[in-house]
């Protein structure tokens, strides 16, 4: 009851100005070293065009003490989010144990923060914020989610769907489907949360709830899988298709050097320079 009661402080004190829509990311100590993922996920958002604001919204749940003083220091929302009997502070390389476990955990999470009533966008901190993505998210979706590869159609299920960004409106067809998701682990052991979900998207219980999925275009919200094309459209940029810290980190300081050079590139008057509209990441992922 206590922890919840906190969380529940929490998020009151994070939410926009709806009340009722927050900004979530994950962390752990391996994630904050200096110059870290998480040093280049803080400055996409000073860096980003209309997101700046919106750093006054970000919940940091941190996984470990080192995680939740970092988040103190550098002065945001910070909830320290602990499971008994793990650690979760070093670097979970990709499908290990403990990675599956800190992914199922986080699936439970936000399952609660749906059940206290509240809407967010969940963002994985190596996603760099380059606009405001609530001007580009769709109006009729329930749940909608990033894209590791896009089909053109923002309600085909055959989109690969990427669990480290996704928008979600609280209400009971989302709550529903976040217990029903989390229940995945049950019936699919070994598997992480993604391809959890690729699996149940076509379930005939997601139809029969009437939840609204929507699958966000990589135009838009790109990642090192599908790189968006072009610039003035770009959104947020993932590490994804990425294995190793030192290789996200290296691309992702090249995404904020491109960033920077497409920022600086317009002349007075005159229109951006094409060559500088395209990414030249991945280098070392994807």
């Amino acid at each position: 009851v206590n922890e919840v009661n906190e969380l529940e402080k929490t998020l009151k004190s994070a939410a926009m100005k709806d009340n009722k829509t927050v900004i979530i990311t994950t962390l752990n100590a391996a994630w904050t070293e200096p110059n870290s993922i998480f040093d280049l996920f803080l400055e996409s958002f000073k860096i980003g065009n209309g997101t700046q604001d919106l750093l006054k919204h970000v919940l940091v749940v941190a996984l470990d003490q080192k995680a939740y003083s970092r988040c103190l220091e550098v002065r945001l929302h910070c909830y320290a989010l602990t499971t008994e009997g793990i650690d979760f502070s070093g670097e979970a390389h990709f499908m290990s144990e403990d990675y599956l476990k800190m992914m199922w955990r986080r699936i439970d999470f936000l399952h609660t923060v749906l059940q206290l009533g509240y809407d967010f966008v969940f963002t994985d901190a190596d996603v760099m914020w380059l606009r405001n993505p609530f001007e580009r998210f769709h109006p009729d979706g329930d749940f909608q989610i990033a894209c590791d590869h896009y089909w053109f159609n923002y309600t085909d299920l055959n989109n690969s769907p990427n669990g480290g960004f996704n928008y979600v409106k609280s209400n009971n067809r989302t709550i529903q489907f976040y217990k029903f998701w989390h229940t995945g682990r049950d019936y699919f052991p070994g598997k992480h949360d993604q391809d959890v979900l690729d699996v149940i998207k076509m379930n005939p219980f997601i139809k029969r709830i009437g939840l609204e999925m929507r699958f966000l275009d990589t135009a838009e919200f790109g990642g090192f899988c599908e790189p968006s094309k072009d610039l003035d459209r770009v959104v947020t940029m993932h590490a994804n298709c990425c294995i190793g810290m030192e290789n996200k980190i290296h691309d992702i300081k090249m995404v904020i050097d491109d960033w920077k050079r497409y920022n600086i590139s317009i002349p007075i008057g005159g229109e951006r320079n094409l060559s500088t509209r395209f990414w030249t990441v991945p280098r070392i992922c994807g």
